[in-house]
């Protein structure tokens, strides 16, 4: 079992890094599924997409689902009937699968499209304004209150 380095990947992306992690704490990329395979990519500051590779699946053979910090993706086709058709050679994989990607917080999908046999699901990461950074102007010196003396009655003892 090979081991691979994850690190370049921390360096490089934003918003996946659970991802990342999960990974590292199942063994490595190996033990997840090869099955459709996928490209993750930056397509702009907080924005991503994720392109599956689904030749043979049509819109309604598919499904997006996206649940808390999850996206998951289903893809099965109906069995086709053997009376009308014999199949030769089958090299077109059309089996079900399902695939399953944790997003970090405060990624939200934003769209999907199917064209060419690939499956664009777009992601954007919307940090909510109490949570960006904000920059503090450095002023002179504070000065300390002065103790306000409050005259009172004052009675003699």
């Amino acid at each position: 079992m090979r081991q691979h380095d994850l690190a370049p990947l921390y360096r490089n992306t934003v918003g996946f890094d659970r991802l990342f992690s999960l990974l590292d704490s199942f063994g490595g990329v190996e033990s997840a599924p090869a099955y459709p395979p996928y490209n993750i990519e930056r397509t702009g500051e907080n924005a991503y997409r994720i392109t599956l590779a689904v030749a043979g699946f049509g819109e309604a053979d598919l499904t997006i689902e996206s649940r808390e910090n999850t996206l998951s993706i289903k893809g099965a086709k109906e069995a086709r009937s053997e009376a009308t058709t014999e199949m030769l050679h089958q090299g077109i994989a059309a089996r079900a699968f399902e695939r399953r990607f944790q997003l970090a917080d405060h990624v939200s999908v934003t769209g999907a499209s199917l064209e060419n046999g690939l499956l664009h699901v777009d992601l954007v990461r919307e940090i909510p304004e109490a949570q960006k950074p904000r920059t503090i102007a450095i002023g002179k010196g504070v000065q300390p209150a002065q103790p306000k003396i409050v005259e009172g009655d004052a009675k003699a003892a």
